[in-house]
């Protein structure tokens, strides 16, 4: 793989040197596939304390192999073989960890684990997850609103049980125009529907309470985009969605900085449709 872009924060900052925790979240489109692409050379560079994924498809004793033994793992493998998953990987040893996001519906979908840590005597949680693409007016959708619902229920909950919380990952929403370059031609879609983005406004707003961190951070701007398809020409010509996101409590966005898209050189240097989304937290 070739090196990461010139967006890459040149200077790594981790949990241990100068007092940041750097959290990086990836759909790796099937870590096995990733890591033939160059994922490794990837993750090496890039003195990550937490690494999320998504759509892990792969059995746990691989996802083990892979990352190696320098990790500690916490992985909700889904009971559809091939199918999503999800992982949390981190070099501190987590307090606990919880493997479904509490509706039993849910419980072997591979779409949400949790973990907690103590971190200079404050609790941090974080969750990886990936929720439903969906697909207009089929099971698909059903099952996307329905995870959609738990996780209003769920982020309060976390941030009332932690003083600092985190949820990352897939979330396959744009929440507004500037999330997706051809939002026109999408309005309609599993993706940018009213419905889906209403929940985000839910969550970002004065109901929930959290940040977008990503978006706080970079401003009323197009992207920075976190998805192209493989298809075409949409990863030269940056048509992408920003549909990976770090979401946080109002305390931890607070402690956020150097939000970066790892988004990969060219074409041919991806290892995946998604570019990691890499924050440094100041804890």
């Amino acid at each position: 793989m070739s090196p990461v872009s010139e967006s890459v924060v040149a200077e790594a900052a981790n949990s241990s040197a100068g007092g940041h925790l750097r959290v990086a979240s990836v759909n790796v489109n099937g870590i096995r596939a990733a890591y033939k692409r160059g994922m490794a050379q990837w993750l090496a560079a890039r003195d990550i304390e937490v690494l999320c994924l998504q759509e892990v498809r792969a059995p746990d004793a691989i996802v083990r192999e892979l990352l190696g033994d320098s990790w500690h793992i916490v992985h909700a493998e889904a009971q559809a073989k091939g199918r999503a998953g999800v992982a949390i990987a981190s070099r501190m040893k987590p307090t606990a960890t919880r493997e479904h996001i509490g509706d039993d519906y849910f419980q072997t979908s591979g779409r949400w684990v949790e973990a907690d840590f103590l971190v200079n005597g404050k609790t941090f949680t974080i969750a990886s997850a990936y929720v439903h693409s969906g697909e207009v007016d089929t099971p698909k959708q059903a099952d996307k609103y329905r995870f959609l619902d738990v996780m209003c229920t769920r982020l309060p909950a976390l941030r009332e049980a932690s003083d600092y919380a985190l949820i990352v990952g897939d979330l396959n929403v744009g929440h507004t125009t500037l999330d997706i370059k051809n939002w026109k031609g999408n309005v309609k879609r599993s993706g940018f529907l009213p419905d889906e983005r209403a929940y985000f406004d839910r969550f970002f707003g004065a109901e929930i309470g959290w940040v977008d961190v990503q978006r706080n951070l970079a401003g009323e701007v197009d992207g920075p985009y976190t998805w192209w398809s493989w298809r075409g020409q949409a990863f030269d010509n940056d048509t992408g969605w920003r549909i990976d996101y770090h979401m946080a409590t109002p305390e931890l966005a607070a402690l956020a900085g150097n939000a970066v898209v790892d988004r990969a050189a060219s074409y041919d240097a991806r290892f995946s449709d998604h570019a990691p989304l890499v924050v440094d937290y100041r804890l």
